[in-house]
């Protein structure tokens, strides 16, 4: 006759997994902060970019048209003949709608600009002027 060997059950301990989910919860509390750093400086360089391909699209805009979009018209003269103009030769953008900033908010577009033909800027993550880091303005001047 052949014995059975006795059941024995493998698993982890109550106490093993509580010693893991430690050390997971200090991984978190170490690298949570870098990996939050790095996406508001991801927010940040999205921004720059949207401007300037914004701005190169009022460039477009100006040579078919003569001028930049009035303070009236704004943004949106990039996707909507503004008064039924006809050397416009849009619509200039890809998609129907103008693009938000990475944190929700319209980009705000001046012209005549204080600082050229025009101004267009985002007011960062706070909405605010100035700042520093994720909150600093992002301007194509």
């Amino acid at each position: 006759m052949k014995k059975h060997k006795p059941y024995i059950e493998s698993g982890f301990t109550l106490l093993e997994l509580l010693v893991v989910l430690g050390i997971i919860a200090m991984l978190a509390g170490i690298v949570g902060p870098q990996v939050m750093k790095h996406m508001g400086e991801s927010k940040t360089k999205a921004a720059k970019v949207q401007i300037e391909e914004l701005a190169a699209t009022l460039d477009m805009y100006k040579l078919d048209v003569g001028s930049y979009p009035s303070n009236d018209q704004g943004l949106n003269a990039l996707i909507e003949s503004p008064d039924s103009n006809k050397r416009w030769n849009g619509p200039y953008l890809r998609k129907s709608k103008i693009p938000l900033d990475p944190w929700q908010q319209e980009y705000h577009y001046v012209s005549p600009g204080e600082h050229g033909k025009f101004d267009l800027y985002t007011l960062g993550a706070d909405g605010k002027e100035g700042g520093e880091g994720e909150d600093q303005d992002i301007v194509s001047w």
